[in-house]
């Protein structure tokens, strides 16, 4: 394994508080734990800001938090696992942006931070207290790691452009209706 340094020491650390943390989010969404609206209130919700179909992206935004914080905790294919946090972050940054900056004004601070510190976390790596070093980085080469990094923005991207198309085909219709 190699010597044990601080580095390695923080990024357990800062895995752990991440990955419990959106596993715990990621929960409350699929499962309804920790008095969350459980998958068919997430998908009222995204459906009415316009994410939609509403199940499915309730259950991918799910998905990508609970196993992405486990994957973190674990340090166990670690650029797919804060990729995936990434990407869902980013969309919730989005989402929240109109809010302004500050969580407590409902804006985007909170979910800016996880997702940067997810990919700072696939950047950095999971470092030496990790399954990805006990298993030989097979999930967690190089190469991995600028992929999972490449994929977030564009992922993005399209989830937020089909949520506004969603949100103009709302607007036209009611227009068309009155």
């Amino acid at each position: 394994m190699g010597r044990v340094t601080a580095g390695d020491v923080a990024a357990l650390a800062i895995r752990t508080g991440l990955g419990a943390t959106l596993f715990a989010h990621g929960s409350q969404k699929l499962f309804g734990w920790f008095s969350g609206g459980g998958l068919d209130g997430t998908a009222g919700g995204f459906h009415g800001m316009g994410y939609r179909p509403g199940k499915p992206m309730a259950t991918a935004a799910g998905l990508s938090e609970t196993a992405g914080g486990a994957a973190l905790v674990l340090g166990l294919g670690t650029p797919a696992g804060g990729a995936a946090v990434a990407g869902t972050m980013g969309v919730a940054a989005e989402m929240h942006s109109p809010n302004g900056f500050f969580n407590q004004q409902g804006g985007l601070e909170y979910p800016a931070l996880v997702g940067l510190s997810a990919l700072a976390l696939v950047a950095q790596g999971p470092g030496r207290i990790s399954l990805d070093q006990v298993t030989g980085h097979v999930l967690d080469r190089p190469w991995m790691r600028y992929a999972a990094m490449a994929a977030v923005i564009p992922a993005v991207g399209l989830v937020v452009a089909r949520k506004k198309s969603e949100l103009a085909k709302d607007a036209t219709e009611r227009e068309a209706a009155s």
